[in-house]
């Protein structure tokens, strides 16, 4: 082979592996371009699927919220949030009075704290704290705070939540209010004549009533058969 013919074969493979190489940096610079136009493409419906949830999320908590404040505005008459009232927190608005009233500090002296907290501030003992959950003897609850019955032993049935439950009170002794707190709906039970918080009913319970009377246990009082 002369020298002109290798100098040719020579020129022709490096302008080969030259347009090899400039293919594929023009590849790879169309590959990144493609992968940034897909990735950008990909972000921005993540953003607007994203946005979306949040704006969804948040018209349900204003509904909810508006739900809520407006349940507090109409169903809390000045009666129903005087439950649990002292004598000496009476006013002209809170008219609801029982045939047992005491100031707070007569409150105090006639219960433990723990009875005070509960009967007097709506407080609530923990769960399986109370001996009387497990209690299955014959006899009466009565009110921690004045003694009066509520609920007979042939009511009782274990309900597995920790808090000594009744299917049914003895007719008069309770009365209840509808309890806003803790972002939801309650129906709250009190005794009739001293005001004393007791629990919540729900209507999960046995039957034949279907309620469920979840009462705090240092809220009641045990009287044996």
């Amino acid at each position: 082979m002369s020298s002109r013919n290798t100098t040719t074969l020579f020129a022709y493979i490096k302008a080969k592996i030259f347009l090899k190489k400039l293919a594929y940096q023009v590849f790879q610079k169309i590959s990144g371009v493609s992968s940034n136009i897909n990735g950008l493409y990909v972000g921005i419906l993540i953003m607007k699927k994203r946005d979306l949830l949040l704006t969804g999320a948040a018209v349900i908590g204003g509904s909810w919220l508006f739900q809520f404040w407006r349940s507090l505005s109409t169903d809390l008459s000045p009666i129903d949030s005087a439950i649990a009232v002292d004598s000496n927190q009476v006013t002209a608005q809170s008219t609801k009075r029982y045939k047992i009233m005491k100031t707070e500090d007569e409150w105090k002296q006639s219960l433990t704290p723990e009875q005070y907290s509960v009967l007097r501030k709506h407080g609530t003992e923990r769960p399986s704290s109370s001996p009387l959950d497990k209690e299955y003897s014959a006899g009466a609850y009565n009110c921690a705070g004045c003694d009066l019955p509520l609920f007979v032993s042939d009511t009782k049935f274990n309900s597995r939540t920790g808090w000594p439950s009744f299917f049914a009170p003895i007719e008069g002794a309770i009365a209840t209010t509808t309890d806003n707190s803790l972002f939801m709906k309650r129906v709250e039970v009190h005794c009739s004549r001293c005001g004393g918080h007791l629990g919540h009913v729900f209507d999960d319970g046995p039957k034949p009533t279907g309620q469920r009377y979840c009462m705090n246990g240092v809220s009641l009082k045990f009287v044996p058969a």
